[in-house]
Parts: structure tokens; sequence; C-alpha cells
């Protein structure tokens, strides 16, 4: 399941992340490590790690996707804060 929150991209407030390297479909040309890495290196920026299929730092499974086989639903998964459904079910 994609994550709605994000629109499956496994990050928030894409406007505000790196925008030079974009393809024709306005897409950043980095992996999600690499974009990671550069929402690390500008804390000024609203860029960020999806806190809905993350912790705001890191993705739990897969980027952008919720209960996948690393990523569990119920109450013994990373969504058991939230009677084990992500914010965006």
């Amino acid at each position: 399941m994609n994550c709605t929150r994000c629109d499956g991209t496994g990050f928030l407030n894409n406007e505000a992340g790196p925008n030079n390297g974009m393809t024709s479909e306005g897409i950043p040309e980095m992996d999600a490590l690499q974009l990671q890495g550069w929402a690390k290196n500008h804390p000024e920026s609203d860029f960020m790690v999806c806190d809905c299929c993350g912790n705001g730092e890191d993705w739990y499974g897969e980027t952008g996707e919720h209960y996948n086989s690393a990523d569990p639903a119920g109450h013994n998964g990373p969504y058991a804060y939230n009677g084990g459904l992500c914010e965006c079910h």
C-alpha cells in the first residue's frame, strides 16, 4: 500500500527539496538515500522523510510503502503506537 500522506515518495514537503537535477516529470534524479542525505545536510529546509511511513529520519520497510514484509500490520509492527495502522490508513 502506498503512503497517501507522501504520495508514495517517502518524503514530505517535496517542493522544499532539491530542485536541480530534475527529470521532465519533476522528479529528482537522486535515489531515496541521496535525498535523505540532502535533507540531513539542509536542516533549514522543510523537506524530510515522511513521518507516516517512517520516523522522520528513516523508513519502516520500503520507502513510501506500508504493510510489506518488513512493515507488518498489527500491534507488533512499527505502527503499534497507532493501533497497528499507519497514520494515513
